[in-house]
């Protein structure tokens, strides 16, 4: 007892330094000497005998093996439905997880839809597409996301770490499962989340499996545009050879589609201009832009995995991942000032004539010189993922050991072809542009019309029609981007694992992961200009198509791009500051030691399990990117705007402690506990080495300023804490509390700092002649910096239950519906988001719905499966790409997506192992609408309509 007494004495002596050190250490602290007391005071006097200890090894092995077979998928929805509830049941961290319905056959049509509706997870959608793209998770931004395949870091095809879900066929994926809590062991992990993506090991299935699918899709119904289509295919084989000591699982899918046509509308961010009318200034609406869209998709993706394993003590696994795809999306519709200032060189002022007025607001008017420009843009992009996983688990000893290598490259070419049509730029007649039914507010609600038909061709012509890019000296009648990214990841993980007899840990994990990684964005840029040399030049507009120019009435002439550089364009290689600004590399090594002891044993009368560990990383990073001194850059060709390529770095250690405890409170009930300390790294155009700068006169006194990346950027951090209440009723359904707080040690924020760029100075830079920097060298950089973080926390209601607990008389109905409220004390500067307007000098965190709710319900039985689902969030400041390819945050207003689904499987006779399925989404054509400051206030609007999927499943 004395030895006892001592040994807490220490442990509670560690436990203040610790607390004094580091919270969320010291939090482990506490856990661990809370259980190592509870240890000591169970000492038992003598080991175990040999046959309890071979009996309880049986008992391990057989859990394992239950383990494995829990998360092997047949069939139906309760099937899927179980699969996931033991995933979450099993697990020693707080975790939330989907499963597949059937072999390639996960709930929805796509990996994010299906994620979405699991508590506190949620979805944006594509402004392009209106299918969901972006996950967030507890109210944080997609890019706080750790994503792995497998367990292991991909590469990534955007700007961000994480791959986009796009490049996930549903029908490949197993499982989903997402770790709420971390625990030492996973790697690449996220600060809001990690979010594992699995195919299916072919030696846990007991026999032999084949599944084929065919899916024909009709997209936007209901828009009162034309309807699109598309095709799906997929194909799975699942066997097992050599005695079962081979495994082996392929699988195939295809699909085309050809998107419906989308209208738009944006008023450009609510500006409303004052205009003189009859002695008094009046507003006006600003301008807009109106396009319709149409998409295509097209998508091949495969996977494969064999296994072998000759004996217990030896299992090799080989992962193949492969995506490929092209997406396109056409754009055409018109774009110009209403009110206001002109809009480029080439278009002078108008004067608002027979206006109504009411309240200062000119509901109607008309608007002369108006300069209308009809866009025809076609936006694509090919890419590809790569991903081989070699995994290799053997006995050493007392060792479980492992070995797993990693090679993972994506690369993404994109092509935009931007062309403009109208009056070339010395046209003296021009247009009138008129509206109605304007009430200061209502964007998309305003009726426009033009005095000129720009459907006639005999009229509007390709041309420069508003001199953007300086007028006669440099003619611009369109502009050609063709930016590449090249990501490649390479990794090395070293795992071991052994009993221990250390009070409650019954087993300790030490391991090694090395990842290195290089990413590059370059590409070139350049104006179209009409061939022929005349900076007035026009052509005429292919062929005789016509379209409606988006949510208005007007007609405008449709031609497609492509073909159209060398025939009716020349290209002029463009090169200036803000181009250069967009092209990097980014090259990372990052080394992660880390331990984990897994723990079993009693506290207070209470069963418990869990893991305590830490991880310790190293990481070395190099920035690389283009200097500008836009004095210098008096052009926009490589020699007229000279630029320094630069490489800047850093290194540094960061300590990420985490602890998990789940404990038994009997009848199915768990309480969960979790502490972690957890980092997510910077998006990589981020660190990029890029700095522009000049002299700024528009200020209250001239002074240096520039942008730029940030080599040295360091992670997002924070400390978090989670408690959950978890009630099973078997695997059959369950009912969850959660509340979670994370306290955000640094979050990166893009501000105005002082900065020197004397480095960068040269004889020829201009520097302030008056005021207080007058001859200095100092001035104001924006980039994103490491600054001081703020807290967000929340509450997460799930129920997951069949209605057959209730009575049999609801046998086969069941529900799953969850509600997530999260709250933050983040707040941003808007200064450091110029895309953002909004009254106020701080926004809220990025990917924030501060309600989320849920709900599927669903009946299966005599083989027929039907579900209807919805899924609501409130408003949140989302990101967008903008028409430069660059994130830009934009607000956008809550919706409710409602989704339906029905199939039935031949029980029976020559056709048993077929299924029939139908599946609407976005039943209720749910519009995108995106907000400047006041919700009711819609400045961008995107219609889609619904898309009905009809099928047919074959598996045996």
């Amino acid at each position: 007892m004395n030895m006892t007494a001592k040994k807490r004495d220490e442990l509670a002596a560690r436990q203040r330094l610790a607390f004094q050190l580091n919270p969320v250490a010291a939090g482990c602290a506490v856990l661990l000497a809370a259980l190592a007391g509870s240890a000591f005071a169970q000492e038992a006097p003598a080991a175990a005998p040999a046959a309890t200890q071979k009996a309880d090894d049986k008992k391990d092995e057989a859990k394992k093996d239950d383990d494995k077979v829990q998360t092997v998928v047949v069939s139906g929805i309760r099937r899927g439905i179980e699969a996931a509830i033991s995933i979450k049941k099993n697990s020693s961290s707080i975790v939330e997880a989907i499963s597949a319905e059937d072999i390639g056959k996960l709930p929805d049509q796509s990996v994010a839809e299906s994620v979405s509706r699991l508590p506190g997870v949620t979805t944006q959608r594509s402004r392009s597409s209106g299918k969901a793209s972006d996950v967030s998770v507890r109210g944080l931004s997609p890019s706080f996301n750790g994503t792995l395949l497998n367990g292991r870091e991909m590469a990534s095809t955007g700007n961000a770490r994480s791959p986009e879900f796009d490049l996930f066929p549903a029908e490949l994926m197993g499982s989903v499962v997402i770790y709420k809590t971390p625990d030492a062991s996973v790697v690449g992990q996220g600060l809001a989340a990690t979010i594992d993506l699995r195919t299916v090991n072919p030696l846990d299935f007991g026999k032999r499996v084949f599944a084929a699918n065919y899916k024909k899709s009709r997209i936007g119904i209901g828009s009162g545009l034309p309807e699109g289509k598309g095709e799906r295919y997929s194909l799975s084989y699942i066997d097992q050879f050599a005695d079962r000591t081979v495994g082996l699982a392929i699988g195939l899918t295809k699909y085309d589609e050809n998107g419906g046509a989308q209208r738009k509308f944006n008023s450009w961010g609510g500006w409303t201009p004052t205009m003189p009318y009859q002695g008094k200034d009046v507003i006006t609406p600003g301008g807009f832009g109106a396009d319709t869209e149409t998409g295509e998709n097209n998508r091949e993706g495969m996977f494969a995995s064999l296994q072998y394993r000759p004996n217990r003590n030896f299992r090799s696994t080989l992962d193949l991942f492969y995506s490929s795809g092209y997406t396109s999306l056409k754009k055409t519709g018109l774009e110009g000032a209403v009110g206001g200032n002109s809009a480029g060189g080439y278009d002078p002022n108008g004067v608002l004539t027979n206006a109504t007025i009411v309240n200062g607001v000119a509901t109607a008017g008309t608007i002369t010189n108006y300069k209308g420009v009809i866009r025809n843009h076609l936006e694509s992009a090919d890419d590809d993922l790569k991903t081989v996983g070699w995994k290799n688990e053997f006995k050493v000893a007392d060792w479980d050991m492992v070995t797993d290598l990693t090679w993972s490259k994506a690369s993404k070419l994109s092509s935009r072809y931007e062309t403009t049509a109208g009056l070339p730029g010395n046209a003296t007649t021009l247009d009138t542009i008129s509206w109605t039914g304007f009430n200061g507010g209502n964007f998309t609600d305003v009726k426009y019309s033009t005095g000129l038909n720009y459907a006639d061709r005999n009229v509007v012509k390709l041309t420069d029609v508003m001199g953007w890019s300086g007028g006669v000296s440099s003619p611009q009648a369109g502009y050609l981007a063709q930016p590449k990214i090249d990501d490649e990841v390479k990794a090395l993980r070293l795992n071991g694992k052994t009993a221990l007899e250390w009070g409650p840990m019954q087993s300790g994990t030490v391991g090694l992961n090395y990842t290195q990684r290089d990413k590059s964005r370059t590409g070139q840029e350049g104006r179209l200009v009409v061939k022929g040399g005349n900076p007035y030049g026009v052509a005429g507009i292919p062929g005789s198509a016509v379209e409606t120019a988006g949510t208005t009435s007007i007609q405008v002439a449709k031609f497609d791009p492509t073909g159209s550089l060398g025939t009716i364009y020349d290209l002029a290689d463009k090169v200036d500051a803000d181009i250069l600004n967009k092209l990097w590399n980014v090259k990372e090594k990052v080394t992660s030691l880390y331990a984990m002891g897994d723990l079993d044993g009693q506290m207070f009368g209470l069963s418990y399990r869990g893991n305590v560990g830490a991880q310790l990383i190293h990481t070395k990073q190099t920035g690389a990117g283009y200097v500008v001194d836009q004095a210098k850059c008096t052009g926009n060709t490589a020699a007229t705007c000279p630029a320094k390529y630069v490489e800047q770095g850093a290194d540094y250690w960061d300590v990420l402690p985490s602890a998990n405890l789940s404990y038994d409170l009997g009848s199915e009930q768990v309480m969960r506990v979790g502490v972690a300390k957890v980092l997510s790294r910077a998006n990589l155009d981020d660190m990029r080495a890029s700095n522009n700068f000049n002299l700024s006169t528009s200020g209250p006194y001239p002074i240096l300023t520039g942008s730029a990346g940030n080599p040295g950027l360091k992670p997002f951090k924070a400390k978090s804490f989670d408690l959950s209440y978890e009630k099973y009723f078997g695997n059959k359904g369950y009912i969850s509390l959660a509340g979670f707080y994370k306290k955000l040690d640094t979050y990166i924020l893009r501000v105005p700092r002082p900065f020197d760029f004397g480095p960068y100075v040269t004889p020829t830079t201009p520097l302030p002649a008056t005021g207080p920097y007058a001859g200095k060298t100092t001035g104001l950089l924006t980039q994103p910096i490491n600054g001081d973080g703020g807290s967000i926390h929340g509450f997460e209601l799930a129920i997951n239950v069949p209605f057959s607990m209730l009575t049999p008389m609801l046998d086969g109905f069941g529900v799953m519906v969850n509600h997530s409220d999260t709250d933050s004390g983040v707040e941003l500067p808007t200064a450091g988001f110029p895309n953002v307007n909004t009254s106020s000098v701080k926004i809220p965190l990025p990917g924030l719905s501060r309600k989320v709710t849920n709900l599927r319900l669903y009946y299966e039985k005599y083989g027929f499966q039907v579900a209807a689902a919805a899924r609501k969030r409130s408003n949140f400041l989302g990101t967008v790409s903008d028409f430069q390819d660059n994130q830009q945050l934009t607000f956008i207003k809550g919706e409710t997506i409602v989704d339906l689904q029905a199939s039935y499987e031949i029980p029976s006779g020559w056709l048993k192992g077929v299924s029939l399925y139908a599946q609407a989404t976005n039943w209720n054509k749910a519009p995108f609408q995106e907000y400047t400051v006041d919700p009711n206030q819609v400045t961008n609007k995107v219609e889609y309509g619904r898309t009905y999927h009809f099928g047919v499943n074959y598996k045996f």
